[in-house]
Parts: C-alpha cells; structure tokens; sequence
C-alpha cells in the first residue's frame, strides 16, 4: 500500500508595483513560511533589489523598464500585455494574495488585472493593499480610491490598510522612512496572520478549506492587531486588536471572523479561550469564527492577536424599499406631510376621516397627460389654497395640480358614480351651483381591476372631449 501524499495549500504572495514589491520584500526578510513570493514591477532598478522567489519585469516594452509614472492605466496596460506570464506564474495555487500600496501607477493599475487571473484559474483571491497618507496628495488619493473600486470587483476579500492610521499608533518624531516601513509591516501582519493559520502547526491548528469558508467571497474585510504582555496578555491583546486603529470601521456584526493568537510555549488554553470569547461577542452570533492558536518562543512573553473580521452586511432594507407615495400613506394610517405653500400644517381643519381608502398607486405609474382645467364653478375659491375649506368654497384640487381628493378629505366628500362630491344632500338634490357642491372626475387605478372609464363618462366640458 502507497503511503499517503503530504498535500499542502499551495500559498502565493504577489507583490505588485512599489509598494507591494516592499512589502514582499520586508515578508521575506522576517522569514514568512510557506508561501511563494512573487514581484511584479513596471520600475526594472527596482525589482532588481528584490529578493522574490520569481520576479516579473512588465515594463520591458510599454515602459522599457521605468516605472509606469504614477499613473493606473500605463499600470493596467503593461500587467494585460502580460497577462500569459503572470497566469504561468500562478499556475497550481490554491490562495493568491496580491498585495500593492494604493494610488500610484503598477500598483493600482496591475492589481486587479493579476487578481482577476489569480481567480481565474481557481484560486481563493485576496487583496491587502494600504491606502496612502494624506501627505501624498489629492491626486494620490483619488486614484487610490479608484483602483479600490476595481480590486473589490476582482478579489474574493479585500482588506485595506489606511496608512494615516498609522500615524496615530506610532511616535510624533517618527520619520518617514520609518512610517512607510510601518505600513510594509501591517501588510505583511495581514498576509502573516492568514497564512499561519493554514502553514504553522498549532496548539489549535487549523486548514485552508477552513479558511476558504471564511474568505471565499467575502467581499471587504476588516484587519485589527493586538499585541500584550503580562497578566491577562491574550486578553488584553484580543481587546486592542478589536479597538485597532487600522480598523476603518466597527467589526460589529461580522458573519466571518478570522481569529489568530500567538504567543511563547507558556501561552495557556484559559487565556485563549478568554480572548476567543471577547471576539465573539463583538461578531454577529451566527457568525462563522475560525479561530487558531500559533505557540511561537521567540516571542517570549508577548501575546499578539489578529483579528480579521468579513462577510459583513451592508444591505440597508430601508434603501431598497420604494418611498410611498403621500396618496397611499393614508392606507398605513399615517397622513401625509403637505408641502411647502399649501396653507397651514397637516390636518388642520380636517374634522374626520372618512373610512374609504384611498387607492393604492404604483409607485411608477406614469404622469397623466395634462389638460387644460375647466372654469371653477360660482363660489369656488379661485385662490388655489390646498386642502378643502369647511364651508365647500375650496378648491377640489389641491394648488396648481391635478391631483384628485384623497381619501382624508374631510366630511361632506364622497365618491359619487361621475366622482367626487362635496355639499350637503340638499345641494346636489336641488343642482345648486353656489352652495359649493362640484363634482370630479373619478381616478382609476391601472390593474385595479375595473374597466377603464371613457371620457365620455365623464362630467368632463364638451371642447375637451
């Protein structure tokens, strides 16, 4: 009988553009195990000083190799001509991460073309990009935004870092060499903290298929990191990595967390466990929590926790619910707001409301053709003042439209076979024109299910039909 095959997740790390290529560069001089490193660069000098396992020159024709000038589409355009090179690279992987510094020229632009054949050939894509400092300008930032947009398309998960976050978690003095090394090294905590789940044998260890669950399109991530020493370390850690500043927003309601704790040989289960807990109070309680445990001596006392929080929901049902219309709010019981100039807040004078409702409208019916409104009848207020006065002198149309009396018109209103009639019975017996009676044309509602009234139905003058 064969032995079995030792199969392990196949884990490659892209580092695209300046930034990323950076990055890669700081993974693999902190030893990052078990992935492939992977640059891909426009600036040819720069790649150069890379220590990947395969570097990808794709600026040779389009930029004869210096750099693509800061700008996405000579980015986008050099990693498309190559395109067959880059789908060869990742070939056999099974995570791809593409890593880049948001906002200039390969980074921006070539990411998503990389992530987008990364996913292609099947593997579980994810984009872990910072977006630059304020200090790098407008324009920086514009394309920085832009280029997000499209990764997100692209990737199963996104997590992005903002570099002026780091500003607030490290010293007033720090230089900017220093603040950029900064952001290389919470790139590479992003990359590090998924990786060791699936790579590093654990106290609680974990696989990729159960980091694909969390993962696989999860759309935007969030990414906190904590670190602690002494009592209640993995505790005090768990509570700095959900409170992060790298965080943009709350992890609250996260259907995916990601959970990784590391620490020395004396790290205890009661301490993970305990930081375990804290996290899944803050996730949504039905949330998947893949969690694993790395012991690591070589960080002495030190407990540090990543915290990466996806599969949140963004849908607002209240943003997808079509408005309704003021002529249907009666139906819920609630009278619509008037608008601007129509004589007075709501309901004021309104003595009753009749028990008819009032027909429901789809909210996308179309606007009736317009006519010319005939002369209003002797006694009728001219003014055009909204709403119906007590004494039938008001106008049965509210001001300057054609809109019919609602089913909250006050007493005295009521659906007549020719339409709407206000005055008393004795007025509409004797034909009265001066005691305020009118009638109006009756509206009928598309798919209400009665037939389609002629206009010869209705009490409409003869130049009109």
């Amino acid at each position: 009988m064969a032995a079995p095959q030792n199969y392990l997740a196949v884990i490659k790390v892209v580092g695209i553009g300046g930034g990323g290529v950076n990055a890669v560069n700081r993974m693999i001089e902190v030893g990052l195990r078990g992935v492939e490193f992977i640059a891909i660069n426009t600036d040819a000098q720069a790649l150069l000083m890379s220590d990947a396992d395969v570097k990808l020159d794709v600026g040779r024709e389009l930029t004869r190799g210096l750099g693509a000038g800061a700008d996405p589409e000579v980015g986008r355009k050099a990693a498309e001509d190559h395109a067959e090179e880059i789908e060869e690279v990742l070939k056999g992987a099974d995570m791809v991460f593409v890593t880049a510094g948001e906002g200039g020229g390969t980074g921006t632009g070539g990411a998503p073309v990389v992530a987008r054949i990364a996913r292609g050939l099947g593997a579980l894509t994810i984009g872990v990009v910072t977006r630059p400092f304020t200090f790098e300008g407008r324009r920086r930032s514009n394309q920085a935004e832009s280029g997000i947009d499209t990764l997100r398309d692209e990737v199963d998960t996104l997590i992005v870092i903002p570099n002026d976050r780091l500003l607030s978690i490290s010293d007033r003095n720090v230089s900017m060499l220093d603040a950029f090394r900064s952001a290389d090294q919470v790139l590479l905590s992003g990359v590090q903290g998924i990786t060791d789940l699936i790579t590093t044998p654990g106290l609680i260890n974990l696989d990729f298929a159960d980091v694909k669950s969390v993962m696989q399109g999860a759309g935007s991530a969030l990414m906190g990191i904590g670190s602690a020493r002494g009592e209640d370390r993995a505790v005090k850690a768990a509570e700095l990595a959900i409170a992060s500043p790298l965080l943009e927003a709350s992890i609250d309601g996260a259907y995916g967390v990601l959970l990784s704790i590391q620490g020395g040989s004396d790290l205890g289960l009661f301490e993970i466990n305990e930081a375990a807990r804290l996290v899944q109070e803050v996730a949504h309680p039905e949330a998947n929590i893949i969690f694993g445990a790395v012991i690591d001596d070589a960080l002495g006392d030190e407990a540090r926790v990543t915290v990466i929080a996806a599969g949140f929901d963004t849908t607002d049902s209240d943003d997808e619910r079509p408005a309704t219309p003021a002529y249907a709010a009666a139906q819920t019981g609630s009278a619509p707001s008037r608008s601007a100039g129509q004589g007075g807040p709501a309901g004021q004078g309104r003595s009753s409301v009749p028990s008819r409702p009032a027909p429901s409208r789809p909210a996308s019916r179309p606007a009736a053709p317009e006519r010319p409104a005939p002369a209003a009848p002797h006694g009728q207020n001219g003014h055009g003042q909204g709403g119906f006065s007590q004494n039938g002198a008001g106008s049965g149309y509210r001001h300057g439209t054609q809109e019919p009396v609602p089913a909250y018109a006050p007493e005295g209103v009521r659906a007549s076979e020719s339409g709407w009639e206000q005055g008393t019975e004795a007025d509409r017996s004797s034909g009265s024109r001066n005691t305020g009676y009118e009638e109006l044309p009756a509206v009928v509602e598309p798919g209400s299910g009665q037939a389609a009234r002629r206009d010869d139905d209705l009490d409409v003058p003869d130049f009109l039909k």
